[in-house]
């Protein structure tokens, strides 16, 4: 069993920490959120079955967590990051950890140098699609990858992709980047489906990250993630083969080519009577990726946050780092670096940045 607090329960993403701990009530348990407003703690007492505190003093006199999640505003983040470091008090920060580079380096001297146990629910590579081609690379059966497009999510999250995908560490990189504006339907977006019909301007960002002898190509427009009208895609190519979303181009020896697919499996579909979840993914005859957690009733983007809580964990426990301050500061990094080089028209240079000292990167973790 897995306890923890959450800082900022009122927020959006604070929703999902809630629901997979009710969803999977053996293995997570919710101790307690801070909650600045009464009214809205009150509320999410009624709703979640949970205590609520005004502030982060009076749930420490009340609860003993294995870790808190801060789960605030990107401004608010550094400020908890920083007073849970001081208290010894291991977090699980929403991304990014800070908004600047000013920012990120005074975390790094504060928590990283001084040994704080601090990880960021990072979740994307962890949601099941991307375990599974992750799986395939370190299988080396698509061979030493050297190109990734990532049409997914915005900045830090794409980067984060695209690190993963190529094995990229801290490796400086040149960016080139421009911005195409175009218009489109309105969809959804956080409160919900569209309530009329409405045409909006969406910017088209496209970015080429190249580092030595391996390239990345960030492709996202504007709410991009939830548009009913736009797709998302992934693809990357190794010497010897691609994965191209779902389809997989392999050598069974240099004269035979093998052509695979991704196939999820669900059950309780048609006459299946096992329940209502993600089983894993399968390529060919070989399981690419298993659901740790079922058979709770968790969306793909709630199965990638629930493993942050596990891997959370974990480490705490003393396992490994999944995903360090370090990492999440280099992908916010090269994020702001990509905005420069799409504002400027010019390529941009990174340099090394403290946290990448002595930092350690697990390409596929």
């Amino acid at each position: 069993m897995i306890s923890f607090s959450i800082i900022g329960g009122a927020s959006f993403r604070a929703q999902y920490y809630l629901r997979i701990a009710q969803a999977l009530p053996e293995q997570f348990r919710v101790c307690g959120l801070v909650v600045r407003d009464e009214h809205k703690g009150n509320l999410l007492e009624k709703k979640w079955n949970v205590t609520t505190y005004r502030n982060l003093a009076q749930l420490l006199e009340n609860e003993n967590p294995d870790f808190m999640v801060v789960s605030v505003s990107g401004s608010a983040v550094p400020d908890y990051l920083l007073q849970l470091g001081e208290l010894g008090i291991p977090a699980l920060a929403e991304t990014p950890p800070a908004p600047s580079i000013e920012g990120l380096v005074t975390l790094h001297e504060k928590l990283t140098c001084i040994g704080a146990k601090v990880q960021v629910a990072e979740q994307y590579h962890l949601h099941p699609i991307q375990q599974a081609r992750l799986s395939l690379i370190d299988s080396g059966r698509v061979g030493n990858v050297s190109q990734a497009t990532v049409s997914i999510s915005h900045f830090y999250h794409g980067v984060s992709l695209i690190r993963k995908m190529l094995g990229i560490g801290f490796e400086d990189a040149s960016i080139r980047g421009m911005r195409f504006e175009a218009p489109i339907l309105a969809g959804p977006n956080r409160s919900g489906p569209p309530k009329e019909e409405k045409l909006i301007s969406a910017e088209r960002d496209l970015v080429w990250l190249e580092f030595d002898g391996k390239l990345g190509i960030y492709d996202f427009t504007q709410d991009q993630h939830r548009s009913w009208i736009r797709s998302n895609h992934l693809s990357l190519r190794g010497d010897r083969g691609e994965i191209f979303d779902n389809r997989i181009s392999l050598l069974g020896d240099y004269s035979t080519p093998v052509y695979l697919d991704l196939k999820r499996l669900n059950k309780g579909e048609e006459e299946n009577q096992e329940g209502h979840y993600l089983e894993g993914i399968m390529a060919g005859e070989r399981w690419v990726y298993r659901n740790p957690f079922i058979p709770g009733r968790l969306y793909d983007d709630e199965i990638a946050i629930a493993s942050c809580l596990k891997k959370m964990g974990e480490y705490v426990a003393g396992g490994r780092s999944f995903y360090s301050l370090a990492e999440a500061s280099q992908d916010q990094y090269l994020g702001i670096m990509m905005e420069k080089a799409i504002v400027s028209g010019e390529v941009v240079k990174t340099v090394q940045q403290p946290w990448a000292e002595d930092a350690s990167f697990p390409a596929f973790s």
